[in-house]
């Protein structure tokens, strides 16, 4: 009886064997998920997900651009926006932060079209953001760029005096003496008026002028 016995006997240590071997496969693959290559591989892919470092663009950087939109004394005001690019990269420390072509955004600070008789056209512009397509805009702040007007003075004497000679010509008309005298006048108001009616030089600047803007405080990228 014993002998016949002994075959279901072995065969159910089999069984039990089977069944403690896969009982500690889990535990194993466990240990193994906890390996220091797993480690190494978890670490790496958090560096990856860390934001990488903030660069500071110092101030006193200068800042080359191309307008994109044109800016006028006469057809701008106070608040307008701009668009620009960089015509140069920026770079700090031997490393391009700002590529060539990086689109910034621009406020007219001020704008007043030339006067009558005086008062000379003048434009104030600055930045204050740099445009970026993958990350947040950056807001900068770049001290005013002002320009102003040429003067006129020598057209407007060219045009009084040329008021003066044709009142010259209708004083000699009238027949000199006191005609010429009110010639003379006619004459010289004639030249004023044309001053009075003729504004003096504006500033344009059309897209694709070349301006300089210097970063008043520094900016981080």
């Amino acid at each position: 009886m014993k002998v016949k016995y002994v075959p279901y006997i072995l065969t159910l240590g089999i069984l039990l064997a089977c069944m403690v071997a896969c009982s500690k496969a889990p535990s194993e693959t466990s240990a193994n998920s906890t390996s220091p290559a797993a480690t190494e591989n978890s670490g790496s892919f958090l560096e990856k997900l860390k934001p990488a470092p903030k660069i500071t663009i110092p101030a006193g950087t200068r800042l080359h651009v191309a307008l994109i939109d044109g800016v006028s004394s006469n057809q701008n005001s106070s608040g307008d926006q701009f668009m620009a690019s960089l015509t140069d990269p920026v770079v700090i420390d031997g490393k391009t932060v700002l590529a060539k072509g990086t689109k910034v955004r621009g406020r007219v600070v001020d704008a007043k079209e030339s006067g009558r008789v005086k008062g000379r056209a003048s434009i104030q512009l600055r930045l204050t953001e740099i445009i970026r397509n993958n990350a947040k805009d950056v807001a900068i702040s770049t001290k005013t760029f002002s320009a102003v007007a040429e003067p006129t003075k020598k057209r407007d004497a060219a045009i009084i005096g040329g008021g003066a000679g044709l009142g010259a010509a209708i004083g000699a008309i009238a027949g000199g003496g006191k005609g010429a005298a009110i010639g003379a006048a006619v004459g010289g108001g004639a030249g004023t008026g044309t001053v009075l009616a003729t504004k003096g030089k504006e500033i344009h600047y059309a897209p694709e002028t070349r301006l300089t803007f210097t970063l008043a405080q520094p900016a981080e990228i």
